[in-house]
């Protein structure tokens, strides 16, 4: 968790059971990773956390 440079959090729900935790530095790399890995995912179940999101936002917009 001493990565300090990832925007990103992914944490995701796979088909079979699986949990998946990664870090992503950017928007495109998100878009990409969740592109290659949909097919295994439960995209309700998929949360993506951003880092850098104004504290202020997220007390207007809890879940976005």
């Amino acid at each position: 968790m001493g990565n300090t440079t990832c925007r990103f959090v992914i944490n995701a729900l796979g088909k079979g059971g699986e949990t998946y935790y990664t870090h992503c530095q950017n928007k495109s790399e998100l878009k990409e990773w969740i592109e290659e890995n949909k097919e295994k995912l439960i995209i309700s179940e998929l949360k993506v956390i951003d880092r850098k999101k104004n504290p202020f936002m997220k007390l207007i917009f809890p879940n976005r």
